[in-house]
């Protein structure tokens, strides 16, 4: 009979609060929305912090609240990851500042949307680069990191997360090029699960329905399809959602939550 479980602790919100201590996770999109809410999130679970996307100052004001709130060490590396070679360099620098990778968060995205007949390429061009291009590379770049992590880091195991969205699982039309770079990200992710599985990294997707961010209060704020505002998600909704995936025991991988808004249809 057993006298006790092995895995640690939670909290009333469902965090352990020392998941993720000792280790380093390196974020995405940042600056604002699910990204900044993500770094909050794995912050108070003791994780230390690498924070990327272009708004520099936007960065900086965040290590200094997770330096507030009591956080552990977050460093800010501006960079625009459509450009492969920043985004490979943008692991690179996490782990010559703080000395290992065990969660990489793609995060990093843009949307626009248009019928394709009225559609502008050079959009089609950045949500390519961004939502897709730059998941590959990233990726790419911190599997090394990452399955180093996993097979000698404390937690004995490590973390890939991509955020997609539902519309990477239900295309509309005029989203066309959006949602096509959201399926590309699912099926990438799955494909990738299978090969490092069995190695200790873990790939997670997440898929979030109407959130509010700066991207859908601009250009998608059409794809509520009528939701009220009111009933959107908001980012920590989704960052909560990724801090549960990436604390779970090692024995356990959730590797896709989509979440919705209560009155979202589709």
């Amino acid at each position: 009979m057993a006298t006790g479980s092995t895995d640690t602790p939670t909290t009333a919100d469902g965090t352990t609060g020392t998941a993720l201590a000792g280790s380093v996770a390196l974020v995405t999109g940042a600056s604002s929305g699910i990204g900044a809410a993500t770094a909050l999130a794995l912050a108070r679970e003791g994780c230390s912090l690498a924070l990327t996307a272009r708004r520099a100052d936007r960065l900086h004001a965040l290590t200094e609240t997770i330096a507030e709130q009591g956080g552990g060490p977050a460093v800010a590396l501006a960079a625009d990851l459509s450009d492969g070679e920043q985004a490979r360099q943008a692991v690179e620098r996490t782990v010559a500042r703080l000395g290992r990778l065990d969660v990489l968060v793609n995060n990093a995205g843009y949307g626009a949307r248009a019928a394709v007949e009225d559609g502008d390429p050079d959009d089609w061009d950045r949500m390519v680069d961004l939502n897709l291009k730059a998941v590959l590379r990233m990726s790419h770049a911190a599997l090394p990191h990452l399955l180093r992590a996993a097979a000698s880091g404390p937690r004995g195991v490590a973390d890939l997360v991509t955020v997609s969205s539902v519309a990477g699982r239900v295309p509309r039309k005029d989203n066309s090029v959006y949602s096509a770079t959201k399926h590309a990200v699912c099926s990438f992710s799955e494909s990738l699960r299978q090969e490092v599985t069995g190695r200790g990294v873990r790939v997670g997707l997440v898929e979030p329905g109407m959130t509010t961010t700066e991207m859908t209060l601009g250009s998608q704020a059409s794809s509520a399809h009528g939701l009220p505002r009111d009933a959107w998600l908001h980012a920590d909704d989704i960052a909560r959602a990724i801090a549960f995936m990436v604390t779970q025991p090692a024995r356990v991988a959730v590797n896709e939550i989509m979440v919705r808004p209560t009155a979202q249809e589709r």
